[in-house]
């Protein structure tokens, strides 16, 4: 019985004119195509300091961590086409909106199907109340967070666009009376 072999197979990539036969060009080149998604603490950095404070600028930003403007400017570029930076966000403080009331709805569909899930979340999306939709596991399956102006608004959206639907089964709102976003980014390993 032969052990499969733990070394380089010979592969041979072309970009533009040039050969890249040595493993960890390689693997830069996957990193670069997005196909492999490393992340150093440098880029840990950039993502704890985006995570707090989105609006920062690049001069700040690179100044914070201790790194080139260009050198900052390139990461977050890379960041963002591997798909671990997605996007940033405008957060709004909804109590200084008048005659606001938020809520959380916890909805429970008929039917658990991949497509019955999806085509539901994409429609609730759509609802100018609806600011997030969690798709979630146990007893529920999807936690609506909405905005409203008043308890009748919220009422009549309920009866609207949530049992008024065929595929789900129950709905239970709860109001929120407040709620805060950490400012720590969350645990990541470092591959």
């Amino acid at each position: 019985m032969h052990e499969a072999p733990l070394i380089n197979l010979g592969l041979c990539i072309l970009r533009g004119k040039e050969y890249i036969t040595k493993t960890e060009n390689i693997l830069d080149l996957f990193a670069e195509l997005g196909t492999v998604k490393s992340m150093d603490k440098i880029d840990t950095d950039i993502l704890t300091v985006l995570f707090n404070d989105a609006d920062i600028t690049n001069k700040d930003l690179s100044e914070s961590i201790g790194i080139a403007t260009s050198t900052c400017q390139e990461r977050v570029k890379r960041l963002k086409k591997q798909g671990i930076i997605t996007g940033y966000q405008c957060e709004l403080d909804l109590s200084r909106f008048s005659g606001h009331i938020e809520a959380m709805a916890a909805v429970k569909m008929v039917k658990h199907t991949e497509d019955l899930a999806d085509a539901l979340r994409d429609e609730l999306l759509m609802l100018p109340e609806v600011i997030q939709v969690f798709h979630v596991g146990g007893e529920n399956d999807f936690n609506v967070h909405v905005a409203v102006y008043d308890t009748a608004q919220l009422r009549q959206l309920i009866f609207r666009e949530f049992t008024s639907r065929s595929e789900i089964s129950n709905v239970e709102t709860s109001l929120i009376f407040e709620h805060r976003r950490s400012k720590v980014l969350p645990s990541v390993r470092i591959v």
